[in-house]
């Protein structure tokens, strides 16, 4: 599954931080399965988001995962970001990840992440904590290769773009 990874931080994306969320999902991402051939760091800022999140579609990639930027701050804009570019939702994916975060804390309710498909591009929104992202990455892990192939078969793919689960 070629995938990228976007970690949305306004502080890490001016070098005023660092990315541990972001090297830490592909690590987990790597050890499912998935060929990272993409990592950046993005601002948080919606149109931005949005655009990136179309560019790796239309580029073919399989899976998109973001980490960061699913909170309750003004910044925090991902899902929107996330929803502005999504052709179809695919609300089992988050519906799990809160229920597991739930699991560990209370505040797991306040997690807005979104996930569905662009084209045929399945993105995920994450947290950027690495602990939660141990917590709930193996809770999708079992299921990405089948959701890629899936949707990719199933013609949603957009124009242009290579198309390839693997």
């Amino acid at each position: 599954m070629r995938t990228a990874v976007i970690t949305v931080s306004t502080s890490v994306a001016a070098a005023r931080g660092e990315d541990v969320g972001g090297p830490h999902l592909a690590h987990l991402a790597e050890q499912a399965g998935a060929d990272v051939a993409a990592m950046e760091v993005l601002p948080d800022d919606a149109a931005l988001i949005e655009d990136r999140l179309h560019h790796y579609a239309d580029a073919g990639f399989a899976l998109v995962l973001t980490t960061g930027g699913t909170g309750l701050t003004p910044d925090d804009v991902t899902p929107e970001a996330t929803r502005a570019a999504l052709d179809r939702e695919v609300p089992g994916i988050a519906e799990a990840l809160r229920a597991e975060s739930l699991r560990h804390t209370p505040m797991g309710m306040l997690s807005r992440g979104v996930s569905g498909l662009v084209g045929g591009t399945l993105v995920v929104n994450l947290p950027g904590s690495p602990k939660a992202l141990d917590e709930l990455f193996p809770v999708i892990a079992p299921v990405l290769r089948h959701a890629v192939a899936t949707a990719q078969r199933q013609g949603g793919r957009r124009a242009g773009g290579h198309h390839d689960a693997d």
